[in-house]
């Protein structure tokens, strides 16, 4: 039991300090290529080899993880973000579209390698202590990520301005190098290894709970990021005309609350599981709570309230109930998976995720610059409905046993 918690506790300090990187990075690009003078779609389409190839990692990542070893994926996915960081270091001349899509691509292999593998290693150490313990410490990883992450918009924001853009990458390079090394030599090798060689076939799951799953999380993720990744950041900058400081503390605030509620999620919803881990009913409901936030806001500022008041407070609203729902998907992808095919179902579900993530981004640059912030938040609320719809093809985690 206590070699068990050394290792998960590993694993997430490794998984949180790259999230630090992950979140810096994004707002550093977000921030320092607007300031560029990039107009809103082109700053978007930075991220596209981001989101796309952590599609394809998510995909592929799980079936090597089963092959290799997810501590092994795990270390490859840090060095991967060692380099991506090191690419954006060169001079501005150097800095085209094609060259900053390449690092992101990079950089979105990386993350998602890491992710899949810290995840996955959640269902292989955290034993047979039940759904109730799964659940507790696949939130708490989860939940302390997100909260990290935010943490990384504003390090990212803050040593911009105090370091410049490339003092700050060098900065985070060190860091996650130093992290790196440390996790290399403090995890057992050969976790989530199948004995048997796992055919590449083998990654598309056969279960269809997993499926129902994986495409309410596409939707879920994409409500979010449509309004997230670009148009609020330039929102905030351009019409609110917030500071580049201001933009970065406010998403690093949002991001480490949602963190913290997510973590939390076990607790808020004990409850209503009798101490049991929560179902498909569950991620719907909270879906359709979801849903009426953005489209809240919307016609909120239609009837001339005040903008920023409305859209600080529905955005605080929107993340409590976002991380709860997105908590109780991280959950119910582990319950629905079997030991042997943990690594691979965990990378189908994260590729729809980046598929998610991927939509959301580039159409927050498009429907922005065409439609405006308005836009972008009726699109997230059709996104979230979509997810609630999905939802009613999830089954109670008990009718899944023994798939």
């Amino acid at each position: 039991m206590q070699q068990s918690i050394r290792h998960y506790l590993v694993v997430t300090g490794g998984y949180w300090a790259f999230t630090v990187t992950d979140g810096a990075i994004r707002m550093l690009v977000v921030l320092y290529f607007h300031l560029l003078g990039y107009s809103p779609f082109e700053v978007a389409m930075l991220f596209l080899f981001y989101e796309f190839f952590g599609m394809v990692t998510n995909l592929v990542g799980g079936w090597l993880g089963a092959r290799i070893g997810l501590n092994l994926t795990m270390n490859i996915g840090m060095g991967m973000q060692v380099v991506a960081l090191a690419m954006l270091t060169v001079p501005d001349a150097w800095l085209s579209v094609v060259y900053v899509m390449a690092a992101q691509a990079l950089s979105g292999i990386a993350k998602d390698l890491n992710k899949m593998s810290a995840k996955a290693s959640v269902k292989l150490i955290a034993g047979d202590g039940g759904e109730s313990k799964l659940f507790k410490w696949v939130a708490v990883l989860t939940g302390s990520k997100n909260a990290l992450k935010g943490g990384g918009f504003f390090v990212g924001a803050a040593l911009l301005e105090w370091i410049g853009f490339r003092g700050a990458l060098i900065v985070l390079a060190c860091m996650l190098f130093v992290v790196l090394i440390i996790t290399a030599v403090m995890l057992p090798s050969g976790v989530g290894k199948m004995t048997s060689k796992p055919k590449f076939t083998q990654v598309f799951s056969k279960v269809p709970a997993i499926n129902w799953l994986s495409a309410a999380r596409f939707f879920l993720f994409g409500s979010r990021d449509v309004w997230f990744v670009v148009a609020l950041p330039v929102f905030l900058v351009e019409v609110a005309g917030w500071s580049v400081t201001g933009v970065g503390t406010f998403m690093a605030a949002w991001v480490i609350g949602y963190g913290f509620v997510q973590a939390s999620a076990p607790k808020l919803l004990r409850r209503s599981h009798h101490g049991q881990g929560p179902g498909g009913g569950t991620a719907r409901f909270l879906a359709f709570v979801l849903a009426v936030f953005p489209a809240g806001i919307v016609i909120a500022m239609q009837r001339g309230w005040p903008i920023e008041t409305v859209l600080v407070t529905g955005l605080i609203l929107f993340g409590i109930v976002f991380a709860i729902n997105s908590a109780v998907h991280s959950y119910l992808i582990l319950a629905y998976s079997d030991h042997d095919q943990v690594s691979m179902n965990v990378g189908f579900y994260y590729m729809a995720n980046a598929g998610g993530r991927l939509a959301g981004t580039v159409l927050s640059g498009l429907i922005y610059q065409t439609y405006g912030l308005e836009g972008c938040l009726w699109l997230s609320s059709g996104f979230v409905l979509a997810a609630a719809m999905l939802s009613f093809a999830l089954p109670s985690v008990q009718s899944t046993a023994g798939e």
